[in-house]
């Protein structure tokens, strides 16, 4: 695949950055995808290496290598044939080719002993010249069946499964609680990190292959004082759905986020995560939100490593914070991974995001004991460091230290869905809390209730897009042999 000699001769060529000055000053996406001959370049690093980890790494089971080669011959009709190659497997590669952590790099054999092939910058490269050239249009079914469909959750997993039920000519209705489609990478996943024109574009391709939206629209409740953002307008009950439905596919997120029940925890500036990133990026579509919340001139506490934490740093930045500190339970990770170890799984390494470069200072090994405050608004965080041996955390005795604080996210990740919903629907749950079904080839993705079906976060709890788009690619093949009693969508 690609050149020969190509992954000699050629160096990994990272996409650029726009510099910090300059981003942090809006909301709009800084990466500078390759060029052209940028990705030729690197689809002709891509080794004939026989068995192509990355296929394997990738949860899509993207072919890889095929359009890696088609990037390098570099004609127009290999472009055009790339992205065929790509869309078979991935039905939204311009999500997964900003936000994906790629996997499948992790898995290249070239990273075995040197830097991996630039597979997501290809993938970005390739979506983003298919929009450009129009060579992504509606595939609307050219026969209908007369089944229809409710999908619940407008998120990765959602959007992958009605499109590929609407391409089998079910007749899809897609329900959003939210006003706008998209799930948590409309109202979660930053602006910077990826602009929504970008699910704009695609619904306006999968209302031309016929399915409908319903925002504003809760199916069920949320319960009483949830947390959980949530702008709908009406309500309907499972019940309905079942009676209107010949099958409903539960595909909302894993929304339940993870509490740090210590004392001061109530006190006035402390707030999980998706309370602040789904309202930023509401302000940013153009609303006007009363009470958002705000990190102007604050000294902001992150508690969190992960990618939720990441984006809470990057927009307190673009707030204008005072300062930003982000915290993580366990030990620093080594700066470099021990190939030989873990290839070609995802291995344990420091990773530094484009928002801790921005500003951002980063604490390992520690616990929150206190949330300190006064007058009910929270001034400070007593902490104490930790250490870990035999897969148990103790505290380093004289350890502790107040840090000042005015704000505080908690981004420690999400527990499971929204209990309320499933329990509405009487679906059964796994020792997690996620709706409980199976991934096998026959009977996949089916619950306890009959034509009731879950797919994403809902039934595997807090994951990738990536893995939510191949679980709503699944489940659709699964809900089409249900109603069909076979079915021709790829699995």
């Amino acid at each position: 695949m690609g050149k020969v000699t190509g992954f000699m001769e050629f160096e990994r060529l990272d996409e650029g950055y726009e510099p910090v000055e300059k981003r942090v000053k809006n909301y709009k996406e800084f990466v500078i995808g390759l060029n052209t001959e940028q990705a030729k370049q690197q689809g002709a690093r891509c080794m004939d290496c026989g068995t192509p980890f990355c296929n394997n790494g990738c949860p899509v089971n993207n072919i890889i290598p095929d359009f890696n080669d088609l990037v390098y011959r570099g004609r127009a009709e290999d472009w055009k044939a790339a992205i065929a190659v790509l869309h078979s497997t991935n039905n939204f590669p311009e999500f997964t080719g900003r936000i994906c952590p790629a996997p499948c790099e992790a898995a290249c054999t070239l990273n075995v002993n040197d830097d991996a092939v630039g597979i997501k910058s290809i993938e970005h490269a390739i979506i983003d010249r298919a929009w450009e050239e129009g060579w992504v249009t509606p595939r609307p079914a050219k026969l209908k069946t007369g089944k229809t469909v409710a999908v619940v959750g407008s998120g990765p997993a959602g959007l992958a499964a009605a499109q590929q039920l609407a391409r089998a000519g079910h007749a899809v209705t897609v329900f959003e609680k939210n006003d706008r489609v998209g799930g948590l990478l409309r109202y979660g996943i930053p602006d910077f990190k990826m602009e929504k024109s970008h699910i704009d574009r695609r619904v306006t391709q999968m209302e031309a292959e016929g399915v409908v939206f319903r925002t504003g629209v809760l199916v069920a409740d949320l319960g009483e004082g949830s947390k959980v953002t949530n702008w709908a307008k009406e309500s309907i009950s499972p019940e309905e759905l079942k009676s209107q439905f010949d099958a409903v596919l539960l595909a909302g997120g894993a929304e339940a986020s993870r509490d740090l029940p210590v004392p001061g925890r109530d006190l006035q500036g402390i707030h999980f995560a998706m309370e602040f990133l789904p309202q930023q990026n509401k302000v940013n579509a153009g609303d006007k939100l009363k009470g958002q919340i705000r990190a102007d001139g604050k000294h902001v506490i992150v508690i969190g490593g992960g990618d939720t934490g990441s984006d809470c740093v990057g927009t307190s930045n673009r707030h204008g914070a005072k300062s930003v500190t982000q915290f993580e339970l366990m030990p620093q990770p080594p700066e470099v991974e021990d190939r030989p170890l873990t290839w070609p799984y995802w291995p344990i390494k420091l990773r530094t995001s484009s928002s801790h470069e921005e500003g951002c200072e980063r604490a390992f090994a520690i616990a929150t004991k206190e949330f300190l405050g006064e007058k009910g608004k929270l001034t400070g965080v007593k902490t104490v460091k930790v250490e870990w041996s035999g897969g148990k955390m103790t505290e380093v005795p004289g350890s502790e230290q107040v840090l000042k604080a005015d704000l505080v996210f908690l981004a420690m990740g999400f527990v499971s869905p929204v209990a309320t919903i499933l329990d509405a629907f009487g679906v059964a749950k796994d020792a997690r809390g996620n709706a409980k079904a199976t991934t096998d080839f026959t009977g996949g993705y089916a619950t306890n209730v009959p034509k009731v079906f879950a797919a994403g976060d809902m039934r595997r709890g807090q994951s990738l897009v990536v893995w939510a788009i191949r679980e709503g690619r699944q489940a659709a093949r699964a809900v089409d042999e249900f109603l069909m009693g076979a079915s021709e969508l790829p699995r």
